[in-house]
């Protein structure tokens, strides 16, 4: 059989036909590899042969009985009855709704039978209804074992899948390894096809610090730096050096009212050495909230504008993108370059006008949103793309992105959430990575409070006096409605009950407003019309509301030290002093607690990520998941740390050979191929 059996359509299968397939698409099991990797979460001890006075009630037992009596009923909807016994006692069989024929069969009198399921007692005898399996002494071997359980879907039964899954595992063809034996065994790694056997049948398989285990992390990392390394091989080309004299963001720095810290000027060096170099940019700057990311792109782009190129800043929301556009006419005041701004709701006319003078090289910088990229629009000369929050965007939307500009075109990436090291690597490991670390001089630490729930009485007369001083607050709630499974404040309804106590004062926003509501509430935030903003965390990144010092989360145990961070940093942004409230329902888990305490403890975002890490894994990090961090199926950078160092390293020394046939088996296996453009198996 060959190995490209593994990446056929499951309807090939046997007993899988267009009903049972439409189920497994749900599950995302649309090809026989996601069968493969689709591994059980723990198994059912089937291994035990007990005898019928060893039985216990509620336990999922195998026995060896003997087929003493078959009654059928002839009344409709009374069951059928099997009795069967041992040396030590008897059980009756009891079947709903099955038929004569088969179940004599499944029971022929006087033979022996293995029978496994959940152990009842009724009228003072031992039962089993529906047992899960019956089969003669003869295939004992497939029931008399440890019996993989996996998660599944509506449709389909453990059973059903369970022979699927053993009829793919059992035909698996032998591959040639894409590992040196010699690497297995100094790494303390498995085979390839022993590993996924072990994991599908044997209980060490389960554990995720196993051998068989390790070894398929190890292969999904590898693809994971495969990918990233070939892209960054591909958009690091070559390019025109672009010479500035640096006069203009001199000009800028000397008028700024405030020093740029040690971090940010680090940061602007290694910019403009990558614009300066013959090597095209392809960076993220990643900084705190607040750190300053936004004025060191600026400053760049002042330099590249003066080396005689266009560029083009681009932010997620109509909002973030126009308060760049009033930053960048306030911080190039004094110098002649011209700005344009452009969004999807940018007037015909003044579309054309932009147009025109984008193309004929008039327009210096253009600012807007997603607007920017479409195909109508076209630069004379395109030298620089910065994006503001580029969360959102894979490994492939930043190859596409890299090709925008052309060939000369360099990028550069910010983002505000901050991401531990290990992370990083395997995010970004096609950009080269800067990081502002510092905080404005004069900006204050933010104070962090908590307080539970059941005293939110107390908080009334506090927010009562910062809206007579002119201040504003946001109130994050985690759910939009009230939940009838989770016991979580709801914005509406909490939007209800600050507006009767501070009428006209209260503005909701939450993800089910579309487009337009979202942005003509935060408008009216924006220029103080609201004092209150209740919200889900739909404003967690992207706004600057300098004129917000408090923020109040309710449920803040249910967060991520990471999220709650990102949360926080939304006020305290302009002189006054920021505060956080968080708010807890009683009962607080030890990791809540310590959350709480950390958050109280630092404003260091890099700090927080560490340790959002440690506290709470890596599959469970809700403050990543907008940011497309979880993109591993297998690998947690927590539990196998030497994995991702041994992964990273490994695909440094084979990089040259990523079109050898065993790597883009790899590749493609772990849907990393497209992304390369290899289509060979």
């Amino acid at each position: 059989m060959k190995k490209d059996f593994i990446f056929n359509e499951v309807s090939k299968l046997k007993g899988v036909g267009p009903k049972l397939s439409k189920y497994l698409k749900q599950k995302k099991i649309e090809q026989i590899k996601d069968i493969i990797l689709n591994l059980p979460y723990s198994e059912t001890d089937r291994s035990k042969l007990y005898k019928l006075n060893e039985l216990k009630v509620g336990k999922i037992q195998t026995v060896k009985a003997l087929v003493k009596k078959l009654n059928f009923p002839r009344i409709n909807n009374l069951p059928s009855k099997i009795i069967c016994e041992d040396e030590t006692g008897k059980i009756d069989i009891v079947y709903f709704n099955s038929r004569e024929g088969y179940l004599r069969k499944l029971y022929p009198i006087n033979e022996w039978v293995i029978i496994s399921g959940k152990v009842n007692y009724f009228n003072k005898k031992y039962q089993m209804t529906n047992p899960d399996y019956v089969t003669t002494l003869d295939n004992q071997k497939y029931v008399v074992k440890n019996i993989p359980k996996y998660n599944l879907t509506k449709g389909i039964n453990e059973k059903k899948y369970r022979l699927i899954s053993e009829q793919v595992i059992n035909n698996i063809p032998v591959l040639n390894d894409w590992l040196e034996l010699d690497f297995i065994k100094k790494n303390n790694l498995l085979s390839w096809n022993e590993s996924i056997k072990k994991l599908h049948n044997s209980k060490d398989g389960k554990s995720n610090l196993s051998k068989s285990f390790r070894r398929l992390v190890f292969d999904e990392l590898c693809a994971n730096f495969f990918t990233l390394s070939d892209n960054r091989k591909r958009i690091r080309k070559n390019k025109s050096a672009k010479k500035f004299s640096k006069s203009k963001s001199n000009i800028i720095i000397k008028k700024l009212p405030f020093l740029l810290t040690n971090s940010q000027q680090n940061v602007l060096k290694e910019i403009n050495e990558d614009l300066s170099s013959t090597k095209r940019m392809f960076r993220i700057v990643q900084g705190d909230v607040g750190s300053g990311k936004t004025i060191v792109s600026l400053l760049a782009i002042a330099n590249i504008i003066e080396s005689g190129y266009q560029c083009a800043l681009m932010g997620p929301t109509e909002i973030l993108a126009k308060q760049h556009y009033q930053l960048a006419k306030k911080i190039y005041s004094n110098l002649d370059f011209k700005i344009d701004f452009l969004t999807g709701k940018t007037e015909t006319r003044y579309r054309k006008e932009i147009l025109k003078n984008l193309q004929m090289g008039k327009t210096n910088l253009l600012i807007g949103t997603h607007a920017l990229f479409q195909k109508k629009i076209n630069f004379k000369k395109l030298g620089l793309i910065v994006i503001d929050e580029q969360h959102k965007f894979g490994v492939k939307q930043r190859s596409e992105l890299a090709k925008k500009g052309g060939s000369n075109c360099d990028v550069l990436l910010m983002s505000a959430t901050p991401i531990p090291r290990t992370m990083m690597m395997s995010l970004y490991g096609d950009m080269n990575v800067s990081k502002i670390t510092e905080k404005p001089a004069k900006r204050k630490k933010i104070i962090t409070l908590s307080k539970p729930e059941k005293k939110i009485n107390e908080l009334w007369p506090f927010i009562n006096k910062q809206i007579n001083n002119q201040n504003q607050i946001f109130w994050v709630c985690p759910l939009i409605e009230e939940s009838k499974f989770l016991d979580y404040s709801s914005a509406k309804k909490k939007f209800d009950l600050i507006n009767k106590k501070f009428p006209n004062k209260v503005g909701l926003i939450h993800g089910s407003l579309d487009k337009e509501e979202k942005e003509s509430v935060l408008k009216k935030f924006l220029n103080k019309k609201l004092s209150i903003l209740v919200s889900t965390t739909v404003i967690e990144v992207g706004i600057d509301f300098p004129n917000a010092n408090l923020i109040i989360i309710e449920n803040a145990n249910k967060f991520g030290l990471a999220q709650l961070h990102q949360l926080r940093g939304r006020v305290g942004r302009g002189e006054k002093q920021g505060s956080c409230i968080l708010l807890f329902k009683d009962g607080l888990s030890k990791n809540a607690i310590k959350r709480i305490k950390i958050l109280k403890k630092s404003d260091d975002g890099f700090f927080i990520a560490e340790e959002d890490l440690k506290l709470r894994g890596f599959g469970d990090l809700v403050g990543y998941q907008q940011s497309g961090i979880k993109n591993f199926r297998f690998a947690d950078p927590v539990i196998h740390q030497d994995l991702f160092k041994l992964a990273e390293k490994f695909v440094q020394d084979n990089l040259e050979n990523i079109n050898d046939n065993k790597y883009s088996f790899l590749l493609k296996l772990f849907d990393r191929a497209e992304i390369i453009n290899i289509q060979e198996v």
